[in-house]
C-alpha cells in the first residue's frame, strides 16, 4: 500500500499530510503528533502501519507550516493546533474516498491535548480517541466535554505523565480506560513497547469505530 501525500488548504496557507487507505478500510484515524515531531514521526508511522493492517485508514499531518514550526512557542499553542486539527478533519471527511468512514483521533504527547479539545468541539463527530503519553493537562476544562470513548496509554516508567493521565482520567465523563504499559518510558522506545501501543489502539478503534452489519432475522 502506497502513501499518498495530500495538500490541505487552510485559508491562506497549505499543510501537508500522508494518507494511507487500505482497500477494505472501515474507519479513519487522524494523528496529532507531539511538539517537535512531524508527519514523518517514526513512532506514529509505525503505529499507523499496524492500524492499516486492521482495515483502518490513517492520516499523519503537520498542523504547522515549516515557517510556523520554526517558532518554538507555536509548538505549544494548543488553541492554534486545535483549530488546525478541526480544519483538517473537516477537509478530509469530505474527500470522496473517506466521507463515509467513522473518524477517530490518535494523539501523542502535546498533540493529544489538541485531539481532546477538537473532539470536545465536535461533540459526536469523533467516535473514538487513543492517547499515547498524552499531555492532557494542556486540554484543561475541555476534558469534561469529550464524548468519544477514550483510551489513555501511559508507560509505567513515565511517572509525571502517568500522574497527569490519572488526573485527566477522573475528569473524563465518557467511556474510558487507562492502560499502563509496563517497562515503557515516555517515548515507548523499549523493545516491543510500540507493538503493545499499536495493539491496544487497534483493539480500541475496531471496537468503537467499526460498524457491524445487523444480522438478518429469519422468520420461524
Amino acid at each position: 500500500m502506497e502513501t499518498t501525500e495530500i495538500i490541505i488548504p487552510l485559508g491562506d496557507i497549505e499543510i501537508k499530510g500522508n494518507l494511507n487507505i487500505p482497500s477494505d478500510a472501515r474507519a479513519l484515524i487522524i494523528f496529532s503528533h507531539g511538539s517537535g515531531s512531524s508527519r514523518f514521526s517514526r513512532r506514529n508511522n509505525y503505529v499507523a502501519a499496524l492500524l492499516n493492517k486492521s482495515k483502518i485508514a490513517t492520516l499523519l499531518t503537520d498542523l504547522l507550516t515549516e515557517d510556523e514550526d520554526e517558532i518554538y512557542e507555536n509548538r505549544f499553542d494548543v488553541e492554534l493546533l486545535t483549530q488546525r486539527l478541526v480544519s483538517v478533519t473537516n477537509y478530509v471527511s469530505n474527500l470522496h474516498e473517506l466521507q463515509n468512514l467513522p473518524i477517530g483521533y490518535f494523539g501523542a504527547s502535546t498533540g493529544a491535548a489538541s485531539a481532546f479539545m477538537a473532539s470536545a468541539r465536535y461533540k459526536n463527530k469523533i467516535k473514538a480517541i487513543v492517547s499515547r503519553g498524552g499531555r492532557l493537562d494542556l486540554a484543561g476544562a475541555y476534558l469534561q466535554f469529550v464524548t468519544a470513548p477514550t483510551l489513555l496509554i501511559v508507560g509505567s516508567l513515565d511517572p509525571s505523565v502517568m500522574s497527569l493521565n490519572e488526573r485527566a482520567f477522573r475528569q473524563l465523563c465518557c467511556t474510558k480506560e487507562l492502560d499502563i504499559v509496563n517497562g515503557a518510558t515516555h517515548l515507548f522506545e523499549e523493545p516491543h513497547k510500540l507493538d503493545e501501543v499499536a495493539e491496544l489502539a487497534a483493539k480500541w478503534f475496531t471496537k468503537y469505530l467499526f460498524i457491524h452489519p445487523k444480522k438478518e432475522q429469519h422468520a420461524l
